[in-house]
Formats: C-alpha cells, structure tokens, sequence
C-alpha cells in the first residue's frame, strides 16, 4: 500500500524517519509532502494513494473525491475537526486520531500559560501566584485529566465538567465534579477549555458564560478557535476589566485585542500545544503503527467515524 505523509507543519525529522522506518517495515510505500502552499497540492498528491497521516491539514470532501484509492486517513494528534468525516464514511475511508499521545505537551502549555498570565507576561508589574487558586476544567479527557493533576502539584483546587462522565469517573481523575456551566464558570479562577469544535460547542465560550467568571480570573483555550464568541469575548473583556484571556489558537481579532487590553491578553503566534519533540515523535509513531496495523489485521480500535 502508498501511505503519503502529507503535513504543512512538518514532523521533526527523527519522527518522519521514525514513520518511515515503521511503515517501509510492515510492507508499505511511503510518500512525503511537507510545507504544500496551496490545497491543491494536497488534491493532486492522493490520486493514488491508500492512506494518508495528516497533522492540522484539511482533508475535505474535494480531497476524498481525488483519491478513490484511499481507505484511512490517521490524524497525528487528538482533534480531527480537520476531517470531513462525513464525507469520508461516504467514501468507505476510515479516519482515525492518535488519542494521548499529544497529551502531556498541551497539558504543560496549558499550566505554563496561566503562570504566564499570573506573572502579568512576565514583566516588571506586580504578579499573583496560581496556589490557592480554583482551575475549573471544561472537558475532563487525556488532557483535561493531566492540567488537573499539574494544578494540584502547584497547589491548586481543581473542579471539573463533563457530560460524558460521571461524577465517580471525574472525582478518580483528581477532580471535584461540577454539574452545570454556570456552576463551573462562577467558581474559577482560571478556566481552561478542552472541547472540540463540534456544532454544539462552535462560538459556545460567549459573553454570558465569560463575564460569569470571578473578580480576576483567566480564561485559558489550548482547544479550538471556533469554541470562542470572538465578538462576545472582546465585549466581555470591555466590561470586566479585571478578566484576562489566553490562547493557543489566535482570534481572528487578535489585533484589535492585543491594542485595547494590552497584557491582559495573549497568543501564541501559531497553535503550540503539540509542538514538541517528544509530541511530534509520539503522534507520528501512533499513526504509522495504527496504519500498519489496520492493513494488516482491520483493526479500528481509534476510529473516529461509522
């Protein structure tokens, strides 16, 4: 089988030759397209293809219509809003995540953000410390889990919401479960985001939800853009001038942010949380390995659509 490793944000080179070593040994071609300027260069590079690992590239409907080859898609990293799953199930094409293996890095950025801001970026002016503090968790997954052990390391109080938990399963995870969004916006502190883009949840983060939170409190969202009401955000930092955001996904307003609220808000320049070495050879090695063992034995255990 042809797998293409097609990633506008390249792996780092030991996890390309990683990948390669995995697939070259399970019987597989391997093809690589890195640092691609236009879509079309990823439309033209599967025509005949059988499987493709992407990172953040979009594998759309156009994309799954140039490959009638293509029989798995494995995205190195946890979100796969990347992918049109829909189309791929109509193309038979399976698509599957890495779950966990980014983990550990967005959870690090995540605490290293809300000292960032604590610490008023790290300037002269007079900071605050994180102990002592309440992190409210939205989304209680792999990452979720490790911000909240990090945060009662550092001598916080951690409370988490996810519906898709139960209060037995969060409170074995180190956290105290909440039941509702007020519940957990009123009560913290800091409040970092893990959910994934999804129709229930686009544009959800808005200005009733942020100018809940406390006297002084950080909104921190190492997850996706589109969770964010970027217009409700600017009014709620207008409103609450004690309120701080911080972000690994910049807003489309970032500008305008940056010019009237100066350093209580902050973007990384581009999405940072998998970026690092350990992350990059983990991801890449997972998908290798899930496509290997996909041709060989079907197995669909990290499957992401039916």
């Amino acid at each position: 089988m042809k797998v293409l490793i097609a990633t506008q944000k390249p792996f780092a080179a030991a996890a390309v030759a990683g990948i390669k070593d995995i697939l070259v040994k399970g019987g597989h071609e391997v093809a690589l397209l890195e640092k691609y300027p236009e879509q079309a260069d990823l439309v033209k590079a599967v025509a005949d293809v059988n499987a493709l690992i992407i990172r953040s590239d979009k594998v759309t409907a156009e994309v799954l219509d140039a490959a009638p080859q293509l029989k798995i898609v494995v995205r190195a990293g946890a979100g796969f809003d990347n992918v049109d799953l829909a189309s791929a199930t109509a193309h038979g094409v399976v698509v599957m995540n890495t779950p966990g293996q980014n983990s550990n890095a967005v959870a690090e950025l995540a605490i290293a953000m809300m000292i960032f801001m604590a610490r008023t970026q790290f300037t002269p002016a007079t900071g605050s410390e994180v102990q002592g503090k309440t992190l409210g968790i939205q989304a209680f997954g792999n990452v979720g889990r490790l911000v909240g052990a990090k945060a009662k390391a550092l001598g916080m109080k951690v409370k988490a919401l996810d519906p898709f938990l139960t209060d037995e399963q969060i409170a074995a995870g180190g956290a105290e479960p909440v039941h509702t969004l007020d519940e957990l916006y009123t009560g913290s502190d800091y409040l970092s985001l893990h959910i994934p883009a999804l129709p229930a949840t686009i544009g959800s983060i808005n200005y009733d939800l942020i100018t809940k939170m406390p006297k002084g409190a950080t909104l921190v969202n190492t997850a996706r853009k589109e969770v964010i009401d970027e217009a409700g955000l600017e009014k709620a930092l207008e409103d609450r001038p004690d309120l701080k955001y911080v972000t690994d996904v910049m807003p489309d307003n970032y500008a305008t942010l940056q010019e009237k609220f100066g350093l209580r808000v902050f973007a990384t320049p581009k999405k940072m949380g998998a970026q690092t070495a350990e992350a990059n050879v983990n991801a890449g090695l997972a998908a290798a390995n899930q496509i290997v063992d996909y041709f060989a034995t079907g197995n669909t255990r990290f499957q992401v659509n039916k």
